[in-house]
This record gives C-alpha cells, sequence and structure tokens, in this order.
C-alpha cells in the first residue's frame, strides 16, 4: 500500500461526509462568473448529454445522472463520489485519478473506458459492459473486481493495456490474483 492511499481514503470519506450534509441542488448544472466549467454537484442531470466535453475540473458528485451520455467525456482527476450513472453511457470515459467510491455503475457502458488510478470501493459494477476498460491500479472492493474478470476482455485503445490485465485477473478468470510485494 502506497504512502498516498491513506491519505486519499482520509480525503474522499471527508468529501463523502460533507456531501450528505450539504443541501441538494436540484437544479442543473452552476456556471458561476469565472467557472471554467460547469459544475453538477448533488444536480438531477438525469438524460443529459455531455459527449466529449472536458470536464476535468468539473464535479459530479452526488449527481443523478441516470441514462446519460458521458461518452468520450474527459473527467480525470475529479470527484464523482456518490453519483447515480445507472445506464448511461460511458463508453470511452476518462475517468483517471478519480475518486470514485459509492457511485452506481449498474448497467453502464464503460467500454474503453480509461480508470487507471480510480478510487471505486462500495461502487456497484452490476450489469456494465467492460470490454476494452483499464482499470490499471484502481481500487475496487474485492466481490467487484471477481465479478469483472468473469467477463473481462479486449484491449484498451487509448492505453494498450488488456482488460484482464489491468483487473489482475487469475488465469481461470474467476479469481482475483493480488500483485506481489514491490510490484
Amino acid at each position: 500500500m502506497s504512502l498516498y492511499q491513506p491519505l486519499r481514503r482520509l480525503l474522499g470519506f471527508s468529501l463523502v461526509f460533507l456531501l450528505t450534509i450539504l443541501p441538494c441542488n436540484t437544479a442543473d448544472a452552476v456556471l458561476n462568473v469565472g467557472d471554467e466549467v460547469p459544475n453538477y454537484v448533488r444536480s438531477q442531470i438525469t438524460g443529459i448529454d455531455l459527449h466529449g466535453q472536458d470536464l476535468s475540473k468539473s464535479s459530479i458528485a452526488g449527481a443523478t445522472a441516470r441514462d446519460s451520455n458521458l461518452s468520450d467525456v474527459d473527467l480525470h482527476g475529479t470527484v464523482v463520489t456518490l453519483a447515480d450513472l445507472k445506464g448511461s453511457n460511458l463508453n470511452g470515459i476518462d475517468l483517471t485519478d478519480t475518486l470514485s467510491d459509492r457511485v452506481n455503475f449498474q448497467k453502464t457502458d464503460l467500454r474503453n473506458a480509461v480508470l487507471v488510478n480510480m478510487i471505486a470501493s462500495g461502487s456497484s459494477f452490476a450489469g456494465a459492459q467492460i470490454e476494452g476498460a483499464d482499470f490499471s491500479y484502481a481500487v475496487l472492493d474485492s466481490d467487484d473486481q471477481k465479478n469483472l474478470c468473469k467477463i473481462a476482455e479486449g484491449v484498451n485503445p487509448v492505453t494498450g493495456i488488456e482488460t484482464r490485465v489491468s483487473l489482475e485477473c487469475s488465469d481461470s478468470g474467476v479469481g482475483y490474483k493480488p500483485p506481489m510485494p514491490g510490484d
């Protein structure tokens, strides 16, 4: 475990706590004067089409974005915590270095997504399509990792990494093989 992982988890839990006590914004995104990108924190944005946008300085933490089109969106380094993305098109999305814990990824299209170094503990990937997704160094619950290994296939077109390799799947295809110390 890296020195930064405990710090990142502590920051993540602090953010989750703050999101649970803040009032919910039911309006669409907020773009304040001087903001570079809109803020979708705790917004109701179900069905929104953000295809291909650079939202790397934005946040969708706590947002409800079911059945939305977030394909090819750049969200690297953002906070997606507690978002509900069920049924959304996330094909080709960049979620590198995101805090994505407790996110509903059920029935999403994560094909060709880049999820490198993503923290997704407590998230659900049931029914997600993951062909070509790169989960390298992602923090996932062990059950999610095992279940994703059962369906893992393909190579990510951006990183060139096989989905099975990025998930550290065992040769039998159903188990998780933890990394060796020093790897």
